[in-house]
């Protein structure tokens, strides 16, 4: 079988792969994401074509120090209205983006892409529209210390496999692509590789 590299830093995405018996390695990629997605919205892409691109250049990026190696990038943006939003910087930042989505309905699109040797072989992208109930201030001020900087490392500020489930009141779509991947996709895609078995 061939190998696979995770070209994301990402543990939720590790801890899906891993827990679906993928067998991997993480190589994660150096990109300025935040310049590239001013680039890209500037432009005109819209958000799923943000994170296709972010989890393809992740990918290829990857790809040029792993020869042979079967390359998987990941991405994740949110989408509220017109804007992207991106991760935060720290926890007051967040605090004012969670008040910000209070009450509101956003996207959360979750890219994954194989590549090999630089080429580019196949790509999927995944969709979840999440309602956010309305936020009380205790209840953020808690949440926040509850979880701590840990949220930092998630587009939208929220474990959704854990406590951060709190925040929503509907959710329309695929709980593997609100962690982060299009799972069910890219485990049919590893068995087309030959990752993994059929």
């Amino acid at each position: 079988m061939s190998e696979l590299v995770l070209a994301s830093g990402s543990a939720s995405r590790a801890r899906m792969l891993t827990a679906a018996g993928v067998p991997f390695h993480v190589s994660a990629a150096d990109l300025d994401e935040s310049s590239l997605i001013a680039d890209l919205w500037d432009k005109g892409s819209d958000a799923a074509e943000i994170a296709r691109t972010l989890a393809e250049q992740k990918a290829l990026t990857v790809s040029r120090r792993s020869p042979g190696a079967l390359v998987l990038g990941g991405d994740s943006v949110l989408a509220f209205g017109s804007e992207i939003i991106s991760k935060c910087s720290d926890l007051t930042q967040l605090k004012r983006m969670l008040q910000k989505l209070s009450g509101k309905t956003h996207e959360l699109i979750s890219a994954a892409s194989l590549v090999r040797d630089g080429a580019p072989l196949w790509q999927d992208t995944g969709i979840a529209r999440l309602t956010m109930r309305v936020l009380s201030d205790s209840f953020l001020d808690a949440y926040l210390a509850a979880e701590g900087e840990a949220l930092l490392s998630s587009v939208g500020g929220y474990h959704y496999e854990g406590r951060g489930a709190q925040l929503f009141s509907h959710v329309d779509g695929d709980a593997f692509t609100i962690l982060g991947l299009p799972l069910l996709p890219v485990l049919a895609a590893l068995r087309t590789q030959g990752i993994l078995g059929t």
